[in-house]
């Protein structure tokens, strides 16, 4: 099933997909190991700091490989796409999604830019995401007053014919220095008026009672990044304190299974008892 097809299905049915980023061979396995003791779908993305750093093809190369050793219902997401040349590049790797970000632009230019990836995807049949809103990024401050509003997500989806849509309702990139209060109601009225799949960035830290009631309110996608890096870094440290192991084959294995740990519970969370299609 084409992921554009899934998300419309969530969206009108109810339940999420995990998202989760990878980094490396480590990261994969474990978010893929997870996906396949829940048996469940996984969305595996890769944002362009990653790509630049695996190289496009062995990243595509190995998630792939991945979900076929796997035997995982996936799809690769492109996250957070800054310009056109990046997606069309994702898109004749064999990508299945892309993410097209020009939510900092003005309005008419996140059209425009959206608008242009929607075509262009339209060839190779693959999904499209956009940001409509501020959602603070690492390092940024949250902006309360720049939530994304139903009319403008009306428009926008209605102009650009995306087909999953990342909304600002309180969430926000890396850590949080307070509790997140996700806008329910917003989130309500926001899928209320438009049929895109939408999607929750910054889910690290949030609550999980909020984290459902999102999903029950019409959150389809759940991006899941920080937590994973996070805790294979501290598990990685803390085992190189402790340890003058050299070899990498002993020592990557047990940060892994912090990665599954967590997967496993975030795939419990989101996906709750969904089951591939």
């Amino acid at each position: 099933m084409r992921l554009k097809e899934k998300l419309a299905y969530l969206s009108r049915h109810g339940g999420a997909l995990l998202a989760a980023n990878f980094y490396n061979f480590e990261t994969l396995s474990g978010i893929l190991t997870a996906a396949a003791r829940k048996e469940a779908p996984v969305i595996l993305q890769l944002s362009e700091a990653s790509i630049d750093y695996l190289g496009l093809k062995v990243a595509v190369s190995m998630a792939r490989a991945g979900l076929e050793q796997f035997g995982v219902q996936g799809w690769l997401h492109l996250d957070h796409g800054s310009c056109l040349e990046r997606v069309k590049q994702c898109l004749d790797a064999g990508f299945d999604s892309v993410m097209i970000d020009a939510s900092e632009r003005p309005l008419r230019e996140n059209i425009e830019m959206t608008s242009a990836v929607v075509r262009l995807a339209s060839a190779y049949d693959a999904n499209v995401e956009a940001e409509l809103g501020y959602v603070a990024k690492l390092g940024q401050a949250q902006v309360t007053g720049s939530f994304t509003q139903p009319d403008e997500a009306a428009r926008f989806v209605q102009e650009t014919g995306v087909d999953a849509l990342a909304i600002a309702i309180g969430s926000a990139h890396g850590f949080y220095k307070e509790p997140p209060r996700l806008q329910l109601d917003l989130l309500s009225r926001i899928h209320a008026a438009t049929p895109a799949a939408l999607v929750l960035h910054g889910s690290s830290g949030i609550p999980a009672d909020q984290l459902q009631q999102a999903i029950a309110l019409g959150i389809c996608k759940v991006n899941l990044a920080t937590e994973t890096k996070n805790i294979f870094m501290c598990t990685l440290r803390n085992i190189l304190t402790q340890s003058d192991e050299i070899d990498l084959r002993k020592v990557f294995p047990q940060a892994t299974a912090s990665v599954v740990r967590l997967i496993e519970e975030k795939i419990d969370l989101v996906t709750g008892a969904l089951q591939p299609s």
